[in-house]
């Protein structure tokens, strides 16, 4: 009976995106919005504001996050759902690095990073070869 169940899940997900680093993010994002919506509704039961425009608002988004994520999990535009994915997980690696600064190239828009704490540096672009100066 289980297998049967899961084949049939197999052949409704082939051609579909499936699950990423993107939509892990939203779903915890749309967990912790949930809780603390939970949380604020026990704390503050008594407030007519918190009950009658704060709470609606945060399930609104909570119901949101889990649509565009369910969105994104049965899409079958799967390139569309990569280059989603591809840019989160380059603007999540920027933020992770505390070692370097990111910077685009006046010429060209190349992204270029240089380590951080030099203070001002002269960058050489490695595409165009332009030069600019910044502060890192």
């Amino acid at each position: 009976m289980f297998r049967r169940i899961g084949a049939a899940l197999r052949r409704f997900m082939y051609g579909r995106y499936g699950s990423d680093q993107l939509n892990m993010a939203i779903l915890v994002a749309a967990v912790l919005v949930s809780l603390t919506n939970s949380v604020l509704t026990v704390f503050l039961r008594e407030s007519t504001v918190y009950s009658g425009i704060v709470a609606p608002i945060l399930s609104v988004i909570v119901y949101g996050l889990l649509i565009y994520s369910f969105f994104r999990m049965f899409s079958r535009n799967i390139y569309k759902r990569q280059r989603e994915n591809r840019r989160f997980t380059q603007l999540w690696m920027r933020l992770k690095d505390r070692n370097n600064r990111y910077f685009r190239c006046p010429n060209c828009k190349q992204t270029v990073r240089v380590p951080r704490g030099r203070g001002k540096i002269c960058i050489r672009c490695p595409k165009c070869g332009e030069k600019f100066m910044r502060k890192s």
